[in-house]
């Protein structure tokens, strides 16, 4: 849609002249003789998206003007016309609110650039307030996403969270799977009891047991009493197990007793315990292939995913990476006590055609990078880590003929990926959807091995 600008002078030929100039630019113009009119045509409805005015005029001024504009819509802007011996005024105008001034006698190209940034910073501004309407309707803790994919999943996370089944969550690392956890068991019947996790990876193998199922006293050195595990402290809640494939085979048995009977003791003790808890486990992992493999059980897997839920990678959903930028951009904002108005069109662009292989979490850490180095009052494209700058222009398409082999389309779009990756295999793959693994068997293939 054209851009509709204002036009509001009481001289007839400068007016005229002005709507031809705009005209010709593009620009969808409507016009007044005089500020009264002006505000007329302002109330008839929301359809101007800049108003460029006269300053000098009888009855209502420029600045009488551009302060009832400004009642009336908040975020049009204004650019004031004024001639040499009133720029002093044009200033006092611009400290009501106006975008900046032009003075006459105009010079077309230089009244087109002030339109056109005018423009863009409009258009910035009910971005940014349309993304702030999207993330004051998300509560707390909620997943943040309105793609069709992110759809999909929170209407399958809606229906899992009122059971007591078993969830895998499974997803690349920095994809959310911790607070989509935290989002079930918030959307369940236990929402009113606790939610614990359990960080797998991060405890030592010789403390997991313990915390896990708890211990008595004297059950080993230091242990001068007794200690309630975690399983005891989730009763009647939620209990996370994050990392799940990182778990020894030892502590695997004593959980999938847990899942299959609801039993357990604590270290050391002798006393059946009985469980209340709901299990949400997660893991970055190819659980199947850690089955085949022999280092994750298969009874236990087939206990764990009742119901599997794959969470998707940012790079799936990149029509969320603007409102979780703005998410972002707020927090920390507010964290580094900084004044920003937004992110130019320019770093939006970039951080959509970036394929995020730390997925929410990169970006997370990129938008605090950006808020803390910006010197301007919005982000840019120069304010953003190096390799979004360079390598946020978009993909490029490979296209084939029809009847390719298949054979031939692998291995060229795996050869164009790596190009566009400058040789990341790990995120070639995940672009791709294959394992570095496949991916380093594919190029020893290539090369005879």
């Amino acid at each position: 849609m054209k851009h509709q600008i204002l036009v509001v002078d009481d001289d007839d030929a400068n007016r005229v002249t002005l709507e031809r100039i705009l005209q010709r630019a593009g620009y969808e113009v409507h016009h007044a003789s005089s500020g009264r009119e002006a505000m007329e045509v302002l109330r008839d409805g929301p359809l101007n998206d800049l108003v460029l005015t006269d300053l000098k005029m009888p009855g209502m001024s420029g600045i009488d003007l551009l302060k009832a504009a400004k009642m009336v819509d908040p975020d049009i802007e204004v650019v004031v016309m004024t001639a040499y011996g009133t720029v002093e005024t044009a200033v006092e105008a611009m400290k009501e609110g106006a975008y900046d001034f032009v003075a006459k006698p105009l010079k077309r190209i230089e009244l087109l650039t002030v339109l056109e940034k005018a423009l863009e910073k409009r258009g910035l501004m009910l971005e940014n307030k349309r993304l702030r309407q999207q993330l004051a309707e998300v509560g707390e803790g909620d997943i943040i996403g309105t793609s069709q994919v992110m759809r999909s999943l929170l209407d399958e996370v809606e229906q899992v969270a009122h059971s007591d089944a078993t969830v895998l969550l499974s997803g690349e690392s920095g994809t959310g799977k911790g607070r989509l956890a935290r989002t079930i068991h918030r959307m369940s019947d236990r929402s009113n009891r606790a939610f614990v996790t359990v960080n797998c990876a991060a405890i030592p193998e010789t403390l997991l047991e313990s915390e896990l199922f708890g211990y008595e006293k004297g059950a080993f050195t230091g242990a001068t009493g007794r200690k309630e595990g975690r399983f005891d402290l989730a009763r009647g809640g939620t209990l996370f197990l994050d990392e799940i494939t990182e778990m020894k085979p030892a502590v695997q048995v004593r959980l999938l007793r847990v899942l299959q009977d609801g039993e357990y003791e604590r270290v050391g003790g002798t006393q059946t315990l009985q469980t209340d808890v709901r299990v949400v486990a997660a893991t970055n992992r190819d659980i199947e292939r850690e089955v085949d493999a022999g280092s994750f059980r298969a009874d236990l897997y087939y206990r764990l995913n009742v119901v599997p839920i794959r969470v998707p990678p940012l790079r799936e959903r990149a029509d969320d990476v603007p409102l979780l930028a703005q998410h972002f951009l707020v927090r920390f904002v507010r964290k580094n006590r900084k004044e920003l108005a937004g992110i130019t069109p320019e770093a939006i662009e970039a951080l959509c055609g970036w394929p995020w292989p730390g997925n929410v979490r990169e970006l997370e850490n990129a938008i605090e990078r950006a808020v803390v180095l910006c010197r301007g009052d919005r982000i840019d494209v120069g304010d953003l880590p190096p390799q979004i700058r360079k390598g946020g222009g978009g993909r490029k398409a490979v296209a084939f003929e029809v009847g390719t082999p298949l054979k031939v389309v692998e291995r060229r779009m795996i050869e164009e990926t790596l190009r566009y990756c400058q040789g990341d295999k790990n995120l070639t793959a995940n672009l791709l959807g294959i394992t570095a693994r496949t991916l380093y068997r594919r190029e020893a293939e290539w090369r005879g091995e």
